[in-house]
């Protein structure tokens, strides 16, 4: 019978490795049982990591599967004893080049029969568990200077810090709306960064015999390392990532929320909400999936009301797991016109990104002309607004970064340094708003 996410959180918070009640911290286990892993399976793992390489020391077999050698020593011993493992030559002081013996060979062969999995030990599901609720989103309360940061050359309205502060310290729902090509997504991508602390996530899980992969080179961002010298007394099996920062677009369908399963390899991959646990979830050009918004958002309503999601593992039972992740949307498309009322209410704060202002315009082609190296004109710019804009078309904030990339191509294949002049911005306006005329013109 699978036990509730509140009785493994009830059970595991007295052990011993993860007492530190302030940060989480995976400490180094010292014994085989704080692994929490059974001997069996580490025999198997053993095994197929030997057959794999054909001859490791006891040194490389421990850091092929991410624990410390004293933890297996004695199990390589007795299987040495068994005649699953035999010595093919010392390896220094205490230590020896095992090999797989006929029997040991069966033995990996066998294994991989029930899984190809070769690497880093899994750490077990109920200390997963307790990391995800010591490094809670919620237990960090970034402010306006935080938001700052973050936002760093971003042209944004002068009230928007008020409006998405609290949004993201509310570690709920945020909905970002308003025409293409004002940011939504830069933003919503930016928000991760607001966020001090690293945290850690297990490498591989284990969830009642299955093997989970979490980590995701593209969802995780590893952190800096040598700066703590905690570090070096941490589990291998976890990573030290920044807060994640998971975004899917149009391509996202019902399958990516759940355990992904792979039938030759036998091994799991963890669901999009598992790999954003801790960070943030971002749901890009919502609205123009592979499914229909009310079935996307239908799956959301219990992550979001409660906190938790239900997977199903691919031997048909279903775990309990946290969500603990800042769901942002990000659409051209008013809430009000795509979401019933029941879902408004779940998703607190919706925020228009709004056209903007002349006088913004402005300062995001001044800083766009000086990131892509071409000379700022006053007058060209004010001859751009005036012939193309004002009672024309409304402005985009991606306009002055499109614009001058079209003087900068312009200017390679001419062969000569970029420049602002009104022959090439009239050259630029026509390949850029033809398609478009009486619209932004970008997505």
């Amino acid at each position: 019978m699978t036990r509730t996410l509140n009785q493994i959180l009830t059970a595991t918070a007295a052990k011993d490795d993860f007492e530190n009640d302030a940060r989480f911290f995976p400490k180094r286990p010292e014994t085989l049982e704080q692994t929490g892993l059974h001997e069996i399976f580490l025999e198997d793992l053993i095994c197929k990591v030997l057959l794999a390489h054909g001859s490791l020391s006891g040194q490389e077999i421990a850091r092929s599967i991410g624990l410390p050698v004293k933890v297996i020593d004695n199990l390589l011993k007795v299987m040495k004893q068994r005649l699953i493992l035999a010595y093919q030559n010392t390896a220094g002081i205490n230590d020896f080049y095992y090999v797989l013996t006929q029997q040991g060979r069966q033995k990996a062969l066998l294994a991989r029969e029930q899984s190809n999995y070769v690497g880093t030990a899994p750490v077990p599901f109920a200390d997963y568990l307790t990391s995800i609720e010591k490094q809670s989103i919620t237990n960090e309360h970034p402010g306006r200077l935080e938001l700052e940061h973050a936002m760093a050359g971003l042209t944004l309205p002068d009230d928007f810090f008020e409006r998405l502060g609290p949004a993201v310290n509310s570690a709920r729902g945020i909905f970002l709306y308003g025409s293409p090509g004002n940011g939504k997504t830069e933003v919503a991508i930016r928000v991760s960064k607001c966020f001090a602390e690293t945290v850690y996530i297990p490498k591989t899980l284990i969830v009642e015999g299955q093997l989970i992969q979490l980590y995701d080179p593209q969802c995780h961002t590893p952190a800096p390392t040598g700066l703590d010298p905690q570090d070096n007394n941490s589990d291998r099996r976890w990573i030290k990532i920044e807060r994640p920062a998971v975004v899917v677009a149009g391509e996202m369908d019902l399958e990516s929320l759940e355990i992904g399963y792979n039938a030759q390899t036998k091994i799991c991959e963890a669901s999009l909400q598992l790999k954003g646990n801790s960070g943030i979830f971002v749901i890009d050009d919502f609205g123009r999936q592979r499914i229909g918004p009310e079935k996307l958002l239908n799956r959301w309503i219990l992550p979001l009301e409660k906190r938790i999601d239900y997977l199903t593992l691919p031997s048909g039972n279903k775990i309990q797991v946290p969500f603990n992740a800042l769901l942002v949307f990000c659409s051209n498309i008013d809430p009000a016109w795509v979401l019933d009322e029941a879902f408004l209410r779940r998703i607190p704060y919706k925020i228009h990104m709004e056209d903007p202002s002349e006088e913004q315009f402005v300062r995001i082609f001044v800083g766009a002309a000086k990131q892509m190296g071409v000379p700022y004109d006053a007058e060209c710019v004010e001859y751009l607004l005036e012939k193309y804009y004002r009672d024309i078309r409304p402005m985009r904030g991606c306009h002055p970064r499109d614009i001058l990339q079209q003087l900068v191509n312009i200017a390679i294949y001419e062969k000569r340094t970029s420049r602002m002049t009104k022959e090439d911005l009239d050259r630029s306006a026509l390949l850029y708003f033809t398609a478009t005329e009486n619209q932004a013109g970008c997505s």
